[in-house]
């Protein structure tokens, strides 16, 4: 593989862990190239230009060398604009980021999953974060779905490739794609005219909002549906295990019913 330079890359820091007694290995997810794993060296030093850049859930420019798998950074500049996410929304910016590292592979470019995780952050970053970032989350769950080559087309039953219906209910299961409601479903099913009105945001030129208003708009229980749907959805090709994330946000909400119970 040819040594090369690349300089001031779009990107977000997606996670960081310890290289050695100094240095880093930083997971990024840059627009052009991809996931990139890249060794920040000296980064844990106090003296160093990295430690207080690196920072997930905050646009960044890096450049970086090298050959091989790990690439060598170089530098790493704020790209500004946002503030920090707190509370909850931070926990969905950490639960978006594990996403990305289980369902991609490295140096594979996705710039449109680039451009939604961005506008993603922004919302997260938002006054409006509480109220949005539910709705966000879904959008952002099925683009990466979509560009990751998981997500089947929500318009025709996946395997009859017959039309869905308007008043009819359809699941999204992980083995079967789109298919008709069945009895043993358990409530977790959407109306046709939902996927379609998914399907046609998700080819919308400017996906990430249309998806995020159309979902935005539903009754919570629809949302909810959709939520538990693209959670096995994502659980099936990420693996199988439980994200950290998710049973941290698991664990905190058993705390906070403990404390209200009378």
């Amino acid at each position: 593989m040819p040594s090369h330079r690349v300089t001031h890359e779009p990107a977000y820091v997606l996670h960081h862990y310890d290289w050695s007694e100094s240095s880093l290995i930083v997971e990024a997810f840059t627009r052009s190239h991809g996931r990139m794993a890249l060794v920040a060296k000296g980064a844990k030093r106090p003296s160093s230009n990295f430690r207080p850049v690196l920072l997930p859930l905050q646009p960044l420019l890096l450049s970086w060398g090298g050959e091989g798998e790990i690439r060598t950074l170089k530098g790493a500049e704020w790209g500004g604009g946002l503030v920090m996410p707190t509370g909850e929304a931070l926990l969905s910016g950490y639960y978006a980021n594990e996403l990305l590292l289980r369902l991609l592979a490295r140096e594979d470019a996705h710039p449109r999953l680039f451009d939604a995780y961005a506008a993603l952050v922004h919302v997260l970053a938002s006054p409006d974060a509480e109220v949005l970032s539910p709705a966000a989350l879904r959008a952002f769950e099925l683009l990466l779905l979509r560009e990751t080559g998981h997500l089947p087309a929500l318009d025709a039953q996946s395997l009859t490739l017959a039309p869905i219906e308007g008043d009819t209910g359809y699941r999204l299961v992980a083995e079967g794609g789109l298919r008709e409601a069945h009895g043993d479903d358990d409530g977790a099913w959407l109306p046709g005219l939902a996927w379609q009105a998914l399907a046609a945001a998700l080819g919308d030129e400017a996906a990430f909002s249309a998806t995020l208003q159309a979902v935005a708009h539903w009754p919570l229980a629809q949302q909810a549906r959709l939520r538990q749907q693209l959670r096995e959805l994502l659980h099936y090709h990420g693996g199988g295990s439980t994200l950290r994330t998710r049973q941290l946000m698991l664990d905190l909400q058993r705390l906070k019913t403990r404390s209200t119970a009378p």
